[in-house]
C-alpha cells in the first residue's frame, strides 16, 4: 500500500502526456504514467465512496495538488470532450448578469468576452458549451480545468440535507444552456448521475460526460456522451463477499486519511 509515497517537486520529473491531447495509446501511457508518478494510483485493500471494496484505488486529488498536472488532464480532457459534443451545441457567448458571467466584462478587460468571440469548442462547428460542472470534491478542480480550456464557467454542485446533489453559491443556468460533467474517476456513475440531476433542476441541459479515470469497465450509460482519459476496470466486492477481508488485509478509507 505505497509504503513510500512518490512526492514529485514541482516542475521536477512529473511525464509530460505525449499527442497533445489525442486520445490514443501514448496518451493513456501518459495518464497512467502521471497518476503513477503523483501518488494517486494506489493498491491495497480500499473502501470505495460506495461502500464497497477494491484492491486498487485513484486518488486523483494527490495528482490534482500540482497545477502542472491538473492543467496537462484538464486540456486532455477538453480535447476529448471537444470530439463528442453535438455540433451547434452552447451559446454563442455566456450569459451576463446574476448567476453568469458578470455584466460588463469585455475583451478590453482582460477578461473573457459577456458574447462572441469565444472560439469554437468542439469538433464540427460546435459552440462553446455554457458551463461545466463538477460534483464537490472529486470534480471541482478539474471542472476548472477544462473549463478554462473551453472557455467556459466552473461550477460545482453539492449534496443537500437529503443526500442529493444541487447547485448552491448561487450558481445559476440559463434555461436549456448546454453543460458538461467532469468527475475525477467513475466506478457506478452515482456521483455524476445526482449532478446531472442538479444541473436539469436548474435548467441545463448536459451534453456531455468526461473523467480521467473510468473503472466501471464499460458499464455506465449517462445518456450522453461519455469520455474517459483512462479506462482501467478494477475488481470491487461487497463487504460480506471481500477476498481481501478473509485474507485479513487491513482495510483503508483513503479520502478520510
Amino acid at each position: 500500500m505505497n509504503a513510500a509515497e512518490p512526492r514529485p517537486s514541482r516542475g521536477n520529473g512529473l511525464p509530460d502526456m505525449p499527442g497533445g491531447g489525442q486520445t490514443g495509446e501514448g496518451e493513456t501511457a501518459g495518464v497512467a504514467a502521471l497518476l503513477e508518478r503523483t501518488g494517486a494510483h494506489r493498491r491495497g485493500h480500499f473502501v470505495l465512496t460506495t461502500g464497497l471494496h477494491s484492491d486498487e484505488f485513484f486518488l486523483l486529488a494527490q495528482s490534482f495538488q500540482y497545477p502542472e498536472v491538473l492543467e496537462q488532464l484538464g486540456a486532455a480532457l477538453a480535447a476529448a470532450l471537444r470530439r463528442v459534443l453535438p455540433p451547434g451545441e452552447g451559446p454563442a457567448g455566456g450569459p451576463a448578469g446574476e448567476g453568469g458571467a458578470p455584466a460588463g466584462w469585455a475583451a478590453g478587460d482582460g477578461l473573457r468576452p459577456v458574447a462572441g468571440d469565444r472560439g469554437p469548442a468542439g469538433g464540427g462547428g460546435a459552440r462553446p458549451v455554457g458551463a461545466v460542472v463538477g460534483p464537490a470534491m472529486g470534480g471541482v478542480l478539474l471542472a476548472h480545468a477544462v473549463a478554462r480550456v473551453l472557455k467556459a464557467r466552473s461550477l460545482f454542485a453539492e449534496k443537500d440535507d437529503g443526500g442529493a446533489m444541487r447547485l448552491k453559491r448561487g450558481f445559476r443556468l440559463e434555461p436549456g444552456e448546454p453543460v458538461v460533467v467532469v468527475e475525477d474517476a467513475v466506478t457506478t456513475g452515482g456521483s455524476v448521475r445526482k449532478t446531472m440531476d442538479a444541473v436539469a433542476a436548474a435548467g441545463g441541459r448536459v451534453v456531455a460526460v468526461g473523467a480521467v479515470v473510468d473503472r466501471s469497465g464499460g458499464g455506465v450509460d449517462f445518456g450522453v456522451p461519455f469520455v474517459a482519459l483512462l479506462s482501467r476496470p478494477v475488481a470491487a466486492y461487497p463487504p460480506d463477499r471481500c477476498p481481501l477481508c478473509r485474507q485479513g488485509v487491513p482495510l483503508v478509507a483513503p479520502k478520510q486519511r
